[in-house]
């Protein structure tokens, strides 16, 4: 496949204020177009159509799993040889997002039936691990904590859950803010669960021996974070969907910096990763086609941007395989994409 170039320059939140003051119009067509170091990115077709391929999770054997949402499927790419193997679910199950533990197990997140599962891949069954409040109805994103343990968010229900992969105990925490929608979710270096409230201007975070909820406001209150990432050294890294900027917040301090996204207020920043480069990689949802966005937290710079060449229409979360040097992610238009970060 061929993938096109752009790029557009990033201006730090505290230029941009300047910059609007005085009228300044945004980067030309033109510059959009440049290029700006593209990744290479291969992409499989999945073969079963419209059925919203997500949140792929590398396994031991660097095999692919991902979540056929509107599918009511679990299934795996191998990547040498592109053969896809599929995993049926219950009618209405909508799997939303999934991650393998250590021993090969696929935990996934039964977004439409209130559940989340656990699959055997070598006999195909799986276990249910149901939710004990009828109004968490849509478990949404799972993270691995430290030891035998799930952190996972419920959008609609408002909690930020618990799981213990050994009893199966589920505990169900509030966020105290109505509506908040927690959304993406990851656990940082000290083993906190950090998570988005997409309905609101804050993070949360949970402390594990309380099981309490800690929030957090953004400077913006017309900002809505959907996903974050922790790159360590007490920082937390945020996209806002809403108004199309990255942002990052030390969590010791408290201090926020947010930076333009080089699509502008329509970028739709959504799926983000982090590197072990110093890098954090976002993919512009807004633009047609989405681009990956790579962003060196060092320098404070884009430094990569690449089109994928699908179009995309919507990359919805991604993830870093190390041993690899690769990002994985779904899109809407049916594909599995691999982006190569040098």
């Amino acid at each position: 496949m061929k993938n096109g170039q752009s790029k557009r320059v990033l201006y730090p939140v505290a230029f941009l204020s300047v910059v609007f003051f005085f009228g300044c119009s945004s980067p030309s067509k033109r510059e959009e177009s440049a290029p700006l170091n593209p990744v290479v990115i291969t992409e499989w077709q999945v073969p079963w159509e419209e059925t919203r391929p997500r949140d792929p999770y590398v396994d031991q054997n660097n095999q692919v799993w991902f979540a056929g949402q509107n599918g009511d499927y679990l299934a795996v790419l191998n990547p040498e040889n592109g053969d896809f193997k599929k995993y049926e679910l219950p009618e209405g199950t909508g799997p939303h997002n999934l991650i393998v533990d250590t021993e090969g197990q696929v935990w996934f997140a039964g977004n439409r039936a209130a559940y989340i599962g656990k699959l055997n891949p070598e006999t195909g069954k799986f276990k249910k691990y149901e939710m004990p409040d009828p109004e968490a109805s849509d478990p949404h994103t799972l993270v691995f904590g430290k030891g035998r343990e799930i952190w996972f968010t419920v959008q609609r229900g408002n909690f930020v859950g618990h799981l213990n992969m050994d009893t199966g105990r589920i505990t169900l925490i509030p966020v105290p803010t109505l509506l908040a929608r927690p959304y993406g979710i990851v656990v940082d270096e000290n083993d906190i669960p950090w998570f988005a409230e997409f309905g609101s201007h804050k993070l949360g975070m949970i402390a594990p021996q309380s099981m309490t909820v800690r929030e957090m406001m953004l400077t913006r209150r017309e900002a809505r974070p959907r996903r974050l990432v922790s790159t360590g050294n007490d920082i937390i890294w945020y996209v806002d969907s809403a108004e199309g900027y990255l942002g990052q917040i030390n969590t010791e301090n408290g201090k926020i910096e947010e930076w333009r996204m080089p699509g502008g207020p329509d970028s739709r920043p959504y799926g983000m990763a982090a590197d072990d480069h110093d890098r954090v990689w976002v993919v512009e949802t807004g633009s047609v086609p989405n681009r990956l966005v790579g962003f060196h937290t060092r320098v404070k710079r884009v430094i990569s941007i690449t089109p994928i060449a699908s179009g995309g229409e919507n990359v919805r979360h991604m993830v870093y395989h190390r041993p690899t040097q690769t990002l994985w992610f779904g899109t809407d238009a049916n594909t599995i994409g691999r982006a190569r970060v040098p």
